[in-house]
């Protein structure tokens, strides 16, 4: 059951991602056809989660790794090509998403760079879909393809189609977050790709017996319930939508197309399992050996939590509509002859030291434990290489707390002045 649980936090993962990290590639490929006085505040809006958001992505390849080893090994390399574009399209949106927010103001070319990248790592994705959907050519447990094997009709209508589940996703959060669009304007652009995208998902399930060599299997009762009860609710929630462009509350919307999204991804693992990828990899045949997936599930059990708080805080952070940061004075800079105060250490900082040597020291035991209970064995790094590591660490975190608090980084008040 283990190997299930695994894959479940994968589709978990991958589902939270493409919920999240949507709308911030919606919000980015829309502001290709925004105003210019538009982009940057559609930038800025993105810029308040969107590296939480694509930690999801992170998580997911690395429980895929962990978990179903086997699944691994075939579909990446049959992909090489559109996730190493994908990449470096995430880097080049984040660059001109985090230098056109510090410009100050609007910057054409980083946010072309925004929107462009935003939009090749859309495409991408859907050509990754695309090859998994199809399966890739395997032997052996093994990936016995070519490096193009991934382009293909197919491939290319689901990067159609995901470009349009994120347009409708971006569309649906610009409602919620801006006062951009007019009411009508609102509603004309989130219906219209409200209906695209449910044209094209009906042209890609039609087309998926044909592409897919594992046919769905729906003979047997429970499946084929969950499989039409998944796309009922995706169906209600697209009707929700459809009402809710243009109208308020304007968070219904979004909450409607992440349900529709989210009953869409179901209700492909619903009719796909027990395979994980096409035409007939299972998820026992993928799955690591018993220890590494007790590792992996209480390891990534214990994160979870973290990462969703993470997101939960932000979001309630930056609740409500955006609007311009009011502008506020600069402080000056020192001038050549003059220093800050040599400032004492803030009253927080001991106990900011304290608080890090036991986190170090908890991370040190941490990692002893899962060596000797997980991986029967306690000398990977060997007792005196982790000491070292542990040691080496804390210094270097101690010293540079030290550093700072002596240079005044700690104390809110010593940035603004100086003596001569």
């Amino acid at each position: 059951m283990l190997e299930y649980a695994a894959y479940g936090l994968v589709l978990f993962s991958l589902g939270m991602y493409v919920v999240l990290d949507g709308y911030d590639l919606g919000v980015g490929m829309l502001s290709l056809v925004a105003k210019p006085e538009r982009r940057r505040e559609y930038g800025e809006i993105v810029a308040t989660a969107w590296d939480a958001n694509e930690s999801w992505l992170i998580l997911a390849g690395v429980v895929l790794w962990a978990g179903l080893p086997g699944a691994y090994a075939v579909v990446l390399p049959g992909v090489y090509l559109p996730l190493i574009v994908m990449l470096v399209s995430v880097i080049l949106r984040g660059l001109g998403l985090e230098m056109h927010s510090a410009a100050g103001r609007y910057r054409r070319g980083w946010a072309l760079l925004f929107g462009g990248a935003s939009l090749a790592a859309t495409v991408c994705q859907g050509l990754v879909l695309g090859a998994v959907l199809t399966g890739p050519r395997q032997r052996a447990g093994a990936f016995h393809g070519g490096a193009f094997d991934w382009f293909t009709l197919y491939g290319v209508l689901c990067a159609v189609g995901l470009v349009l589940v994120y347009l409708l996703a971006g569309a649906a959060w610009l409602q919620d977050k801006t006062e951009a669009w007019s009411r009508p304007a609102g509603r004309r652009t989130g219906r219209s790709l409200l209906v695209a995208t449910a044209v094209m998902a009906l042209v890609l399930a039609l087309l998926l017996p044909g592409a897919d060599p594992q046919q769905f299997q729906l003979g047997q009762p429970v499946r084929a319930v969950l499989f039409w009860l998944a796309v009922g609710v995706a169906a209600v929630a697209g009707a929700v939508a459809w009402y809710g462009f243009g109208r308020r509350p304007d968070w219904r919307p979004f909450a409607a197309v992440a349900t529709m999204t989210a009953s869409g991804l179901l209700g492909l693992a619903v009719g796909s399992l027990p395979v994980v990828v096409p035409p007939g990899l299972t998820v026992h045949q993928a799955a690591s050996p018993h220890s590494s997936q007790l590792f992996l599930v209480l390891g990534v059990g214990l994160c979870m939590p973290f990462v969703l708080a993470y997101n939960i805080y932000a979001w309630r952070s930056f609740r409500g509509k955006y609007s311009e940061p009011a502008e506020s004075a600069v402080p000056p800079l020192p001038v050549r002859g003059r220093s800050l105060p040599a400032a004492t250490a803030p009253s927080g900082l001991p106990r900011t030291i304290v608080r890090r040597v036991l986190l170090t020291v908890l991370g040190i035991l941490a990692t002893a434990l899962s060596q000797d209970v997980f991986g029967g064995v306690s000398d990977l790094i060997g007792p005196i290489g982790v000491t070292v590591l542990g040691c080496t660490a804390l210094a270097a975190w101690i010293t540079g707390d030290r550093r700072d608090g002596r240079a005044g980084s700690f104390d809110a008040d010593a940035g603004t002045e100086t003596t001569s």
